[in-house]
């Protein structure tokens, strides 16, 4: 091993250079970097003699940039640039070039406002690859490597699918790692057109259960803005009877539900629930401006967002309006605590690694620079911090609530799920707390996992179910 880069910073995402002589990486090297944003695109020797002493900064951008990659000349670098540097984490990334020596630089799709992630040099250097999320799908896309806007953007592998992950092959084939709404992801080969699955790790399971069938949808929302996502149905569905429902609401909240495999959403339709899975405002895939929605306004325009899904499917006629849960992880647990802090319309509820009273995670999680840049400074803007946070109006939740979350959480910190669960105890109101020892935002134990999701289905079981006609599969 050899150490090639030192300092107080934090280094990642190396990408060796083709002639093997150095390697491209992604830094944040200002004076004070807990301060901002302002990754940069650096380039080392990959035999450093002092340990990255002399480096050579690549871009300047003043906001994030990230996903280096060589041209096959070396003469140049693709990467990811979010330029707008006043909307923080809601802005859209973009694809973006520079010399290999440092200036040049250039965004290549400003026209396209949709996230990218991922950029690839082709072999043959002239096209640029990266996928692109739009609308609840992530495809593979690519553009001319002499530029493009978004009439340019070639959608190469598309559809009803979620790509996750691809290489390049010398020939301009593509390998992927991909799946869709009844496949969890595989790897595929993409050749002259066709697609072509190269792995069946479920497939033997596949083959045993009955999958619900995922259908998406579109509404409008109370305002008239026009909302997407996606509804999964109870295997053997039958469009006379009125099924219970869940309501889950993504984390982020910069994310969205797409073509994918939903395990959770399944396991749920298999125990005879509709889930409702949609992408309010602030989801990306949308547009900037549809993720903004929500700046300095959480719970505001997402919670009606949400509540305009349930409608929907109730109107559909398959759904009991007497029958409704609702929840969500991290970002979708807060949205699920500004639900139920304004509607008694749930027979029940989950909030997972959620935060609620705004104020208490100040310094003491990992989103210092995000809660600045948005609210203020708490003891400047203090009004605007209680204005947004659900625990001031918990005096208002009358659902059955299940509160869980990982004891060594850092992203939301479990002092929140212990603030609620308490206040809605002294209130009288029904409630659970779950702590899992040792986890941190995601609950990764094999045996918690199975745990976390037995008490869903139990808490729904009881509260959301209760004595009404169910169909179970």
């Amino acid at each position: 091993l050899t150490q090639i880069t030192s300092g107080d910073y934090d280094d990642s995402q190396p990408e060796w250079s083709p002639d093997g002589r150095s390697i491209a990486f992604v830094s944040n090297r200002s004076a004070d970097p807990d301060a901002n944003y302002d990754t940069d695109v650096w380039v080392v020797s990959a035999e450093s003699p002092d340990r990255g002493g002399t480096l050579l900064q690549v871009t300047a951008n003043p906001g994030p940039d990230s996903s280096p990659a060589w041209s096959p000349d070396g003469a140049s670098i693709t990467f990811v640039a979010a330029v707008d540097t006043d909307a923080i984490v809601y802005a859209t990334p973009h694809l973006a070039r520079a010399s290999a020596t440092g200036g040049g630089e250039e965004v290549l799709n400003a026209a396209l406002d949709r996230h990218v992630s991922s950029p690839r040099y082709s072999r043959d250097g002239r096209f640029i690859y990266f996928i692109l999320e739009d609308g609840g799908e992530r495809v593979l896309a690519r553009i001319p490597s002499s530029g493009g806007s978004a009439g340019r953007v070639e959608r190469v592998v598309a559809g009803p699918r979620s790509v996750d992950a691809f290489d390049l092959g010398r020939s301009g084939e593509a390998v992927l790692l991909s799946g869709d709404s009844h496949l969890p992801p595989e790897v595929f080969l993409y050749r002259r057109g066709e697609l072509e699955q190269l792995t069946h790790t479920n497939q033997k399971l596949l083959e045993e259960i009955r999958l619900g069938a995922v259908e998406k949808v579109r509404f409008e929302s109370r305002d008239g803005t026009e909302i997407e996502g996606f509804v999964v149905k109870p295997p053997g569905f039958d469009p006379s009877f009125r099924y219970p429902a869940i309501l889950r609401i993504h984390g982020g909240p910069v994310a969205q539900y797409e073509s994918r495999f939903h395990y959770e959403a399944q396991l749920f339709a298999a125990n005879g629930y509709v889930v409702v899975l949609p992408n309010p405002r602030g989801s990306s895939g949308y547009g900037q401006e549809f993720s903004m929605a929500i700046w300095r306004r959480w719970g505001e325009p997402d919670s009606e967002d949400v509540m305009a899904a349930v409608d929907y499917v109730i109107e559909q006629g398959y759904v009991d309006a007497e029958r409704l849960g609702v929840g969500g992880w991290s970002y979708g647990g807060m949205l699920t605590n500004h639900v139920i802090v304004r509607t008694d319309r749930f027979k029940a509820a989950i909030t997972g690694a959620s935060a609620t009273l705004y104020v208490a995670n100040y310094g003491h999680d990992q989103y210092q620079r995000w809660w600045e840049y948005e609210l203020g400074l708490p003891w400047e803007n203090r009004e605007l911090w209680e204005e947004l946070s659900p625990f001031n109006q918990v005096e208002k939740i009358v659902t059955p609530t299940l509160i869980v979350g990982g004891e060594k959480d850092w992203n939301v910190p479990i002092i929140n799920s212990e603030q609620l669960y308490l206040a809605m105890k002294r209130l009288g109101q029904t409630a659970e707390l779950v702590v899992y020892p040792g986890q941190f935002h995601g609950i990764d134990t094999p045996s918690y996992t199975k745990d976390l999701y037995q008490r869903y289905l139990d808490w729904y079981g009881k509260y959301v179910k209760g004595g009404g006609d169910s169909k179970e599969n």
